[in-house]
């Protein structure tokens, strides 16, 4: 047991405890020291060992084991849940950006309050995740050390120290009790901010709030055009209004490669018409580094205005080339040209993959539309 007593020691005095935050108050530097302190005195405590082991798991290793079993168990749960919750919402999210806008209004609303419930609990797990850590964080602070102070509270008794050690650690003792019941007091009262932040999260307006902040960040969709197509492409991004800059890190990396964030200068931003793009929230950023404009989608259409808001976006302008009612009426040169279209079609190309049918290849399409207006 001496030598456990002694180990225990040089495990105190190699101790340190993290904190939250770039600076530490006084009772928390005070908290900080005391193992050092212990492991001194430990190191002077070398009788009267067997009393000790009797009370060595009452006082110490069943409080610890509790903080243990309900503290960091608990902490696991809810990161569980948490991942689970996040897996749940985004992949709630994949399939809500890829609705068509061409649904129903009430399907497309129905779709919105659907997501709007998950980010709700999203947002819930995450607080109490985050809530958890920082309740482990403070509480070890007392949970962990007073045990540590009443087993040794219990070797300056049961082992009947002298007079002159037990005053020289007295003030000190003091000092530190002080110091765990100020940590207490700021555990408590932390614990109800924080209580408060989770009633108010449950709140959308609040939650638009807390978002609507600069620099912009947030995770957008980047429409990239390929060879066989477009694609969408998942980014983190970051805007600064100040020099009007949009940082891009792509969230599809793959392991063997980093790719470097992208750095585009902005010109302007303008809301994408809904009837020219089948996907919903989507704007147009026009940057100094591309020729064309560049089109990205939004989580959500509060999302998108919160982009929007702080790119200082646009809507876009509706141009009607017609203006009166007759020029928008087919006269019976133009019923002559779409029946010839059809009969054509229903002689030439009923056959044709892609006319009445499945999708076909563009190519073939075309030579179609070349032979029909070449010949007549």
């Amino acid at each position: 047991y001496s030598l456990a007593v002694q180990k225990f020691s040089q495990t105190l005095s190699g101790f340190q405890f993290d904190f939250i935050g770039d600076s530490l108050t006084d009772d928390e530097i005070n908290i900080a020291e005391s193992f050092q302190e212990f492991a001194g005195l430990l190191q002077e405590v070398e009788h009267d060992r067997m009393m000790l082991v009797q009370n060595a798991s009452n006082l110490l290793i069943r409080p610890l084991e509790k903080f243990r079993k309900e503290q960091i168990g608990a902490t696991k749960e809810k990161k569980k849940k948490f991942e689970k919750e996040s897996e749940k919402y985004y992949s709630l999210l994949d399939k809500h950006l890829n609705l068509s806008a061409k649904k129903k209004e009430s399907q497309l609303q129905e779709a919105d309050d659907l997501l709007d419930r998950e980010r709700v609990n999203f947002y819930e797990s995450s607080v109490e995740y985050v809530y958890q850590i920082h309740q482990v964080q403070d509480r070890k602070k007392f949970d962990v050390v007073e045990p540590v102070l009443a087993f040794l509270h219990s070797i300056l008794t049961l082992n009947n120290l002298t007079v002159e050690m037990t005053q020289d650690f007295m003030p000190y003792k003091q000092e530190l009790q002080l110091s765990l019941q100020n940590t207490r007091n700021h555990y408590d009262s932390t614990c109800e901010e924080l209580e408060e932040l989770m009633k108010r999260m449950k709140h959308p307006s609040q939650i638009s709030k807390m978002q609507n902040f600069l620099p912009l960040e947030g995770y957008l969709y980047c429409q990239e055009k390929r060879a066989l197509g477009a694609s969408w492409v998942k980014y983190f991004c970051k805007y600064h209004k100040e020099g009007r800059r949009l940082i891009m890190v792509s969230c599809e990396q793959k392991p063997a490669t980093k790719q470097a964030p992208l750095l585009l200068t902005l010109k302007s931003c303008i809301r994408r018409k809904t009837e020219s793009i089948d996907k919903r929230f989507c704007f147009d950023v026009e940057t100094v580094e591309r020729n064309a404009p560049v089109t990205f989608q939004a989580l959500s259409e509060g999302d998108r205005k919160l982009w929007m808001e702080a790119m200082d976006g646009k809507e876009p302008i509706y141009h009607s080339p017609i203006h009166k009612q007759a020029e928008m009426e087919l006269n019976e040169t133009g019923f002559k040209f779409v029946k010839k279209c059809i009969n054509y079609i229903e002689t030439e190309g009923a056959t044709q993959e892609g006319v009445y049918r499945t999708v076909g290849s563009n190519i073939q399409v075309q030579k179609l539309l070349n032979a029909f207006f070449d010949h007549h």
